[in-house]
């Protein structure tokens, strides 16, 4: 899955780099992250219709970012309602890790890139290419590997769920949706150099199972980042060009889904340059290299700020009981 998943991402900035065209290549690489999504241990039909639901919501969201981006108020609000909506469609189907990670991700960046209202369709396509792309790999690697065993995890994603849980789901959805957008208007309001990276740092934070998992979260999120920063900001001040560029978002990808289910502390360290060059390089911001870091690293302490309240909020056991019980009795009043 290492090597899949760094073929993904890889094989469109290979090709952008023949046909010349690396400003396609980093938009289309994004959508390769899609492969993160296909459950190993399933079918072979199950497998690919995930995959493809997945890539339908790669584009929607990537899609609903750049409709919003000319206003950043609208894009705001836009963003925070998405990310309630998304949230609220993985908890029901029960999506595992990464679960809103990456449709929120692209979102983001969608939401800050500059509106050209005729290039809106061009870069929806790039997305939609890349995540042909990447099916069209899933499906070579599954008639090759065919894995038949169907974990417990995966047949439990039919399983309906409970009233009080329905409820739940919707509270968390609501928060999630408030903080991302509190996290991008925030970087909007203090006019922020291209703040996409505000709302994916406080979703990260926000993804911990439990209140201590969110400050340890946290607590690896700025020793990992603070780390990832400073090595991506080795890779940008050597002169490799843009093929050195390309050849290192591959090795990264590659050693991401070595380390990410064993430490997360030291995957962030490669989450964070991959990421970054992902993302400037997409939307070619222009900045220098001391500058984008520099921007970074606000972003950063900013978002796992916004996301250490957030997660507090949203595993407060005593608030979402108390507010569970109330949302029970204005639908049994209604």
């Amino acid at each position: 899955m290492a090597f899949l998943a760094a073929l993904c991402v890889g094989f469109p900035l290979v090709f952008g780099l023949f046909i010349g065209r690396m400003d396609y290549a980093f938009v289309a690489s994004l959508a390769g992250l899609v492969i993160l999504y296909m459950p190993i241990y399933a079918n072979f039909t199950n497998k690919m219709i995930t995959l493809l639901l997945c890539s339908f919501g790669f584009m929607f969201c990537f899609g609903v970012g750049l409709l919003f981006s000319f206003d950043p108020i609208l894009s705001a609000i836009a963003f925070g309602l998405l990310s309630a909506f998304v949230h609220w469609i993985c908890v029901f189907y029960k999506v595992k890790p990464p679960r809103n990670f990456f449709f929120i991700m692209l979102a983001s960046i969608a939401s800050g890139t500059p509106f050209v209202a005729g290039k809106i369709p061009e870069k929806i396509g790039l997305i939609a290419i890349g995540t042909i792309i990447t099916c069209l790999f899933a499906l070579g690697y599954n008639l090759l590997v065919r894995t038949t065993t169907i974990s417990q995890d995966t047949k439990e994603i039919s399983k309906k769920l409970n009233k009080e849980e329905h409820y739940a789901s919707y509270l968390e959805a609501a928060i999630i949706g408030f903080f991302m957008f509190l996290s991008m208007f925030i970087g909007y309001l203090f006019q922020l150099e291209n703040p996409y990276w505000i709302p994916i740092s406080c979703l990260a934070v926000m993804q911990g199972a439990s209140t201590y998992q969110i400050w340890k979260r946290g607590l690896h999120r700025i020793l990992g980042t603070i780390t990832g920063i400073g090595l991506c900001w080795g890779i940008l001040s050597v002169n490799m060009g843009i093929t050195g560029i390309c050849i290192t978002i591959i090795v990264l990808q590659f050693i991401i889904e070595m380390l990410v289910t064993r430490h997360y502390a030291l995957a962030v360290v490669f989450i964070t340059p991959l990421t970054i060059l992902l993302a400037e390089a997409a939307q070619r911001t222009g900045l220098s290299t001391n500058e984008l870091i520099t921007a970074r690293l606000i972003d950063t302490a900013i978002g796992i700020t916004i996301g250490a309240v957030g997660g507090w909020v949203v595993y407060n056991e005593q608030l979402k009981r108390r507010a569970i019980k109330e949302m029970s009795k204005i639908t049994k009043y209604k």
